[in-house]
């Protein structure tokens, strides 16, 4: 039997525990976008509990609860928190980022993405897709599931998968002496029974999907920056492999052969996707195939490659020559009917700025609510997490953004975030 003692302590606990459970958190909005009808409502609340929505109201409904609170978005647009689909947390662009290879240590890396993902969650974006990295990231994601830092839900690949010489070789450009022969637990795979192995590597490490290169890229220290590099019967494999432990494959591709070959192999989706040909559009639309543009990145590279040495010399006339192209393509994709989800490539340019993005699909023809759509319901989509992410419903997660404007009038007002929550968190308020 308890004491009286412990009897009023347990007592105490539980009308603790239950207070918290019922505090409520009232959004008062003065304009909330609805992603599925593409319609603004004004004056609407949205009423959080125990980090999910639990209700969205016409009006200002105010507090039942003492615990309660309201939160104050009347002059302001609010919106989902806004998905990522394609940044690199543990680096970021800089004149001596090559070096910086030779000289980081893990544990300087792991406290490099710290900020990099903080600056993201207060861009807006409470959640990403992490496509690539050393492994650091799948350490970030648990850290930040944890409550241990800050940053935006993250969905990782953890290390990317090549052939040898490919994209993701990580020892491209070494002395030979230096190169050794990475093979599946480095990233790079030849062969379909290796391309499992890989897959099986990345999973066993955790890895949310799998990331692989059917084509050269610009940033890697090699020549060809879009001829194919993986056959169609080792992507194949790689997909396979993935399918069967519940991953899909994100696939980073430039030429449209390569493209074509992950397509019909079955991946997830195309990121960049800079020399996609009608043939490739026909094929993405035929097998329900995603397109993440990353067009910011696309100009960033190519404004990069203009300032003297900031690029070693293998990679500066790809990125003039593929970084401009990568609009025009998002413009014809959207134009052909190709799904898009949102994605930047965060990384080969500062992280915090992902919402210059839209700016960038806008100019090339997407409607503002589509650009806004691109990065919310259908992001939420290609990951998977309808049921939780993407809209603001009951049951869904409470991520919310408000900006300060209309971004369907002014598409700029995206870069004006002045309050982010995640789920039911909240991370910035002004």
């Amino acid at each position: 039997m308890l004491s009286p003692v412990r009897l009023a302590l347990l007592a105490g606990s539980l009308l603790l525990a239950t207070a918290a459970q019922a505090q409520k958190t009232y959004l008062h909005c003065g304009r909330l976008l609805d992603m599925r009808t593409e319609r603004a409502r004004s004056e609407m609340t949205v009423v959080v509990e125990n980090g999910r929505i639990v209700a969205v109201e016409p009006g200002y409904a105010m507090p039942t609860g003492a615990q309660d609170k309201v939160v104050d978005l009347k002059n302001r647009t609010v919106l989902p928190g806004l998905i990522d689909c394609h940044v690199h947390l543990e680096g970021e662009t800089s004149k001596d980022n090559y070096l910086k290879e030779f000289t980081q240590n893990p544990a300087d890396v792991a406290f490099g993405s710290l900020e990099h993902a903080r600056k993201t969650l207060l861009a807006g974006f409470t959640t990403v897709r992490d496509l690539g990295g050393s492994g650091v990231n799948i350490a970030l994601r648990n850290a930040i599931n944890r409550g241990q830092v800050v940053g935006p839900r993250i969905f990782t690949a953890g290390k990317a998968i090549s052939g040898t010489g490919g994209h993701m070789d990580p020892t491209n450009g070494y002395r030979l002496d230096l190169m050794g022969m990475p093979g599946p637990p480095d990233g790079v795979a030849n062969g379909p029974d290796q391309g499992r192995q890989a897959v099986r590597e990345q999973y066993k490490r955790g890895a949310d999907l799998i990331k692989i290169a059917s084509t050269g890229g610009v940033l890697s220290v090699a020549k060809d920056g879009s001829a194919p590099q993986f056959t169609e019967e080792e992507i194949r494999a790689v997909v396979e492999a993935a399918r069967d432990l519940g991953l899909n494959v994100a696939c980073h591709a430039h030429g449209a052969e390569g493209m074509k070959r992950a397509i019909r192999a079955g991946v997830t989706s195309i990121e960049h996707g800079t020399l996609m040909d009608d043939e490739t559009m026909k094929l993405m639309k035929k097998y329900g195939t995603w397109y993440v543009p990353t067009i910011t990145a696309g100009k960033s590279v190519a404004d990069s490659a203009k300032i003297p040495n900031y690029y070693p010399p293998l990679v500066t006339p790809k990125a003039l020559a593929i970084g401009p192209k990568l609009q025009g393509t998002f413009g014809r994709a959207y134009k052909a009917g190709v799904k898009i989800a949102f994605g930047t490539d965060a990384s080969v340019y500062r992280h915090g700025v992902n919402a210059l993005e839209f700016r960038y699909m806008v100019e090339a023809g997407m409607p503002a609510y589509e650009a806004l759509r691109s990065a919310t319901v259908s992001a939420a989509e290609l990951l998977g997490q309808t049921g939780s992410l993407g809209t603001l419903e009951p049951g869904k997660l409470a991520d919310v953004v408000a900006v300060e404007g209309d971004p369907v009038q002014d598409i700029d007002a995206m870069q004006r975030v002045r309050f982010v929550m995640k789920q039911g968190t909240v991370y910035r308020q002004e």
